[in-house]
């Protein structure tokens, strides 16, 4: 078995045909919205997510009034500590889920590192930086 390119554009064993969605949609990604878990809990707002209230302060002021589908779906298994991957339009909200899920984690009586967030590019990264000060803070 080889796992170099391929010369034809048959998907691998495993992979999903993506051509009647375009090559360019993500993976799992219904054109429609849908999204494929196997997490089936959806909390609807943010008070129910049984989320600290200095961090609940720090989501509505950051201008969030209710959760998007993707942090209906995402938040709590990523405060439950499952490992969770999450794909969603340009837009929805990914950041915002892993920030809080991060920061309801976070022990502030430490004054040590407690968690890492890694990102392809120095601009993501500020950008990510900006979102858990505002969220945090």
């Amino acid at each position: 078995m080889r796992n170099g390119p391929r010369d034809d554009n048959r998907p691998r064993d495993g992979e999903q045909d993506n051509q009647e969605y375009g090559e360019d949609r993500p993976q799992g990604m219904d054109p429609d919205g849908v999204i494929e878990s196997n997490w089936d809990e959806i909390v609807s707002n943010f008070d129910d997510m049984n989320l600290r209230e200095e961090l609940l302060r720090g989501i509505y002021a950051y201008g969030f009034e209710k959760p998007s589908a993707i942090q209906q779906r995402a938040i709590i298994p990523c405060i439950k500590g499952m490992d969770v991957i999450a794909q969603a339009q340009s837009g929805t909200g990914k950041t915002a889920t892993f920030s809080i899920a991060i920061l309801q984690q976070i022990d502030t009586s430490l004054n040590e590192c407690q968690a890492l967030i890694l990102a392809p590019t120095r601009e993501l990264a500020q950008q990510i930086q900006k979102v858990v000060l505002a969220l945090g803070d």
